[in-house]
């Protein structure tokens, strides 16, 4: 067999893939691609002019797939395609360059496709599965690819592929650490100064605390007093959205706060200098939570928050797979 590039593509219109004998991508306001000259660049800045409210990180994605496309792709590659509508894995051979077909409902960039075999999602580890469920549109298939290849085998057994999955658990904790990374940057994009620190008070609500936010200056450096109930002890809070980590002073302000009979608390979506975290280690009545350790809390507390961040921070409840000896 031949060394093939593999490509992975998504779509909505299964019908459209299947029964048609294409893929294709979207952007309509681009037009016919082979109009724009062969470069990144260009394709970037007629992205600009064609959706100008896009955010920079989608533009430099979107030009790059639909480069991709028209200028990287060729006859003769494989594509991968997770069908919908039968949870299938679909493996096709390009076989046209690019067409631009500008009556098509949506997907006006394509290239005609030749199905090969369509098989169950069962047929392939965890890992490969997880490749090609890419957040992108249009995209290489590297690491799996040979897996995908080896399917259009003569001999190929689908049912060789649900012996101890090793990449069962490698799957997983990417999915967790893309999650927790996603929380992290949420928090950090929308949540700066005093919008923090109503975020730290639902959360600390949602733990079961009775809170009051201080008002906005003359706080002493006291942004939230909480209660686990109307009796002490009283919990002085303090927080702080920098993006440098917390020296040992600023938690020693904290200390100077507090009276006898307090605890503290400092939140931070950062971190904590060594001298910090000896200086929290060496006093147990303040804890100090980092952006790590609040991400946590998010995610054990995360359905009794506030809509207002739940909508800030999107997640669906899923399940997913754990290696057997777990």
């Amino acid at each position: 067999m031949d060394e093939k590039r593999v490509w992975g593509i998504h779509t909505q219109d299964d019908f459209l893939f299947l029964h048609h004998n294409v893929i294709g991508i979207g952007w309509k306001k681009m037009g016919d691609l082979s109009l724009i000259e062969k470069s990144r660049e260009a394709f970037k800045e007629k992205h600009i002019i064609a959706y100008p409210e896009a955010k920079k990180g989608a533009i430099a994605n979107a030009a790059g797939m639909l480069y991709r496309f028209i200028h990287e792709v060729q006859i003769g590659d494989y594509v991968m395609y997770p069908s919908k509508m039968n949870h299938e894995i679909n493996i096709g051979i390009i076989e046209s360059d690019y067409l631009y077909v500008p009556d098509a409902a949506e997907y006006v960039q394509q290239r005609k496709v030749k199905w090969i075999r369509h098989l169950s999602r069962t047929a392939f580890s965890q890992g490969a599965l997880y490749e090609l469920g890419s957040a992108m549109s249009f995209f290489m298939v590297k690491k799996y690819a040979d897996e995908y290849l080896a399917a259009l085998d003569a001999d190929f057994k689908p049912s060789t592929m649900l012996q101890d999955d090793d990449t069962v658990a490698a799957t997983a904790q990417d999915i967790k650490e893309t999650t927790r990374d996603f929380i992290l940057k949420a928090l950090s994009k929308n949540l700066k100064g005093y919008a923090l620190e109503e975020f730290v008070a639902d959360l600390l609500n949602a733990m079961g605390y009775r809170t009051s936010i201080s008002a906005h200056g003359g706080d002493s450096g006291i942004d939230i007093i909480a209660y686990k109930d109307e009796l002490p002890p009283r919990i002085l809070v303090q927080v702080k959205s920098q993006d440098s980590d917390i020296k040992e002073a600023t938690l020693q302000s904290l200390k100077g706060a507090m009276r006898e009979g307090d605890y503290g608390l400092f939140v931070t979506l950062s971190n904590y200098t060594k001298k910090a975290e000896k200086y929290l280690s060496n006093t147990p009545i303040i804890r100090g939570i980092n952006g790590t350790e609040l991400v946590d809390l998010v995610l054990k507390y995360y359905e009794l928050l506030s809509v207002k961040y739940r909508k800030m921070i999107p997640l669906e409840k899923v399940y997913i797979p754990l290696p057997l000896d777990e």
